[in-house]
């Protein structure tokens, strides 16, 4: 080999690790910078109030966007989380209103409804692993689909309206949106013991290097025995479970459920995952990218909210751009 090309590759590829590694803080580096503008422009930013404010909004789409981070690094995808959300919020509150003449206990009749969003976010994730690995049909179809059925049966069972829960309940349920441990809301505790639980599962067990693996290179993971159909199922639930803690949380904010609630919550948690570094191929990502990424977001609207820069209809669109920009400077990156 000729000495110059000897040369070059290591520091061609010292030139490329040092390029991953500030890719990396890409994220954080981006939300100090947006904290340090928000501040700049509007001093009630850097206050701990609305700090704890902008963390406590986040939590919803962040433990979404945990979920959304292990399908988008196993090459999937999935379009009905906010629709998923609507439909188990609407079950949750016509079951504990129902339960509440029999049961008595209205801490048991809210136990019930955590219990039940747990469960039917776990079954849909499950409906739709079955329907990606043995069905074989393609995530984006398969959500696509279910982003309408989810939200019809919701507006079915609201008759159009909104279904809100007994106001007995929405009073003992409502400390877990709005109560604090620590002078930390509890929607914040849980997001950080999603989010932590999320980085082990991912980075310290079997199951999250399948995952990796799968979206890397779904033919090599079955050549190496990994059973790609029972993992994609399993991300599919875990997404689904993820749906369901940030319903149980969501409720008690405002006692009721209608064909508007979790509007584009697929389209933050997207944004949250892939502002947080995750390839779109699939393949490499973090959960702490995706929490700093949600967090960024999040950042973004507190700052247009309390400065006017641009119009807070407009927050959406910014997500979007924000999707179409990193989409763009992640091409040909796997």
């Amino acid at each position: 080999m000729p000495p110059e090309l000897a040369e070059t590759r290591p520091a061609s590829a010292r030139a490329a690790a040092l390029w991953g590694q500030l890719h990396g803080f890409g994220p954080v580096v981006g939300l100090v910078l947006l904290c340090i503008a928000g501040t700049l422009l509007n001093g009630e930013f850097a206050t701990v109030d609305n700090l704890l404010n902008v963390l406590t909004r986040t939590a919803f789409i962040g433990i979404i966007a945990v979920g959304m981070c292990f399908v988008i690094i196993s090459g999937g995808i999935d379009l009905s989380v906010g629709s998923m959300a609507a439909l188990i919020a609407g079950c949750m509150i016509l079951v504990m209103n129902k339960a509440a003449g029999s049961l008595g206990s209205p801490v048991l009749v809210i136990v019930l409804g955590m219990l039940l969003s747990l469960v039917l976010g776990a079954v849909f994730g499950l409906v739709h692993g079955l329907l990606i690995t043995k069905g074989r049909i393609e995530p984006f179809i398969v959500t696509l689909g279910t982003l309408g059925i989810f939200r019809a049966y919701l507006t079915y069972f609201a008759d159009g309206g909104a279904i809100t829960l007994d106001n007995a309940l929405a009073d003992v349920y409502s400390p877990v949106y709005y109560g604090s441990l620590l002078g930390v809301p509890f929607p914040v505790w849980v997001f950080a013991l999603v989010a932590l639980a999320g980085g082990f599962i991912l980075n310290r067990t079997a199951y999250g290097r399948y995952v990796q693996a799968i979206g890397s290179n779904e033919q090599v993971a079955r050549y190496a025995a990994v059973d790609v159909d029972k993992v994609k199922v399993l991300t599919y639930m875990l997404l689904g479970l993820c749906v369901g803690i940030a319903t149980l949380l969501y409720v008690p904010r405002l006692g009721s459920a209608s064909p508007t609630t979790g509007i584009l919550w697929e389209l933050e948690a997207i944004a949250a995952v892939i502002v947080g570094g995750t390839a779109l191929k699939g393949g490499a990502g973090s959960v702490a990218g995706t929490v700093v990424g949600a967090i960024l977001l999040s950042v973004i609207s507190n700052i247009l909210n309390l400065t006017s820069i641009i119009s807070v209809y407009l927050n959406a669109a910014v997500q979007g751009f924000v999707i179409i920009i990193v989409a763009f400077l992640q091409r040909g990156r796997r």
